[in-house]
């Protein structure tokens, strides 16, 4: 069972003298999974556990707030892909001023030398860490830290793996090529809420999810993959993702009609996988207009989700 610590002053003897990797790792794609095995495999040839040391909420959220939403895993859908890339535990620390205020060296000290008595750090070649990012792996190195440091993994066009790459192609709508980079499929995942029926009023009842603080893909509607909690399958599903133009809502939501299923499930956790997003939100003349088109979107989808 995977331990998670968010005071690391709580880190039991077992986990103290592992082998560590520190990073957001917001995506967990393939090059976050390429240092992740570095790493397990390291701490498999020392004898030794493997840990992971990250930070909620992202920095970025703490120096410019009224960002977009920008997140690829959440930090529930992180800590789970975290988990699948085999971690033993995992060290979450807050990230406020006072944490991004701390020095280099009070960081290798405090938290690296005294507290997790690390063997040894993987991390990228480009890491950078501490108090306007003055710490890298020379620093670690000097302070006596043995450290593996690794080129920027690329895909066969050399293309290098990337939460950037990541978000473009989000934003895009072109889920599947995001998925390549991340080496699996992307998700979003939330409670459903009330919302105000209209799917409902036009014969598609549907299960609404905030996008919260998770990237918003290009809105329109997907074919996607659904996950109710307590579940083990995942249900085919079309889904909408935006603010539906012609109910105007305040508020970007993906609103999921689950095929050939009627249960209520409000307050449920929902993960929902697009697929392939077959076109752009639009706002119809009349609820006629849009029940029909709905319609040739549900067959159009069911046939994609078939093959």
């Amino acid at each position: 069972m995977i331990k998670i610590y968010k005071n690391p002053k709580n880190i039991i003897d077992e986990h103290k003298g592992a082998v560590i990797t520190i990073g957001n790792f917001d995506g967990m794609h393939i090059g976050h999974q390429t240092i992740f095995k570095t790493a397990k495999d390291k701490a498999k040839q020392l004898g030794t556990k493997f840990g992971v040391i990250t930070f909620e909420p992202k920095p970025k959220l703490l120096f410019k707030p009224d960002s977009p939403p920008f997140r690829i895993t959440p930090e529930k859908s992180k800590i789970r892909r975290m988990k699948k890339s085999g971690a033993d535990f995992i060290i979450i620390f807050s990230f406020n001023h006072e944490f991004a205020n701390m020095k280099a060296d009070k960081f290798i000290s405090e938290i690296l030398i005294n507290t997790t008595k690390c063997a040894h750090i993987v991390v990228g070649n480009d890491f950078h860490f501490g108090h306007n990012r003055t710490g890298n792996t020379d620093t670690l190195k000097q302070a006596g830290i043995k450290v593996t440091a690794l080129e920027k993994i690329s895909d066969e066009d050399d293309e290098i793996y990337s939460s950037t790459r990541v978000r473009e192609e989000i934003r895009k709508g072109n889920i599947r090529h995001a998925d390549e980079i991340l080496g699996w499929e992307w998700e979003i995942e939330g409670k459903v809420i009330h919302g105000n029926k209209d799917g409902r009023k036009l014969g598609f009842p549907t299960a609404n999810v905030e996008l919260g603080e998770s990237l918003h893909p290009s809105y329109g509607v997907y074919a996607a993959l659904i996950k109710i909690d307590g579940e083990n399958k995942w249900r085919h599903a079309a889904i909408n993702i935006g603010i539906s133009p012609m109910f105007k809502k305040k508020t970007a939501l993906v609103e999921s009609y689950i095929f050939d299923f009627s249960k209520e499930i409000y307050g449920k956790n929902i993960r929902i996988k697009p697929i392939k997003k077959i076109r752009d939100e639009q706002k119809f003349n009349n609820i006629e207009e849009l029940k029909k088109k709905k319609e040739k979107d549900c067959s159009k989808i069911k046939k994609i989700l078939s093959t």
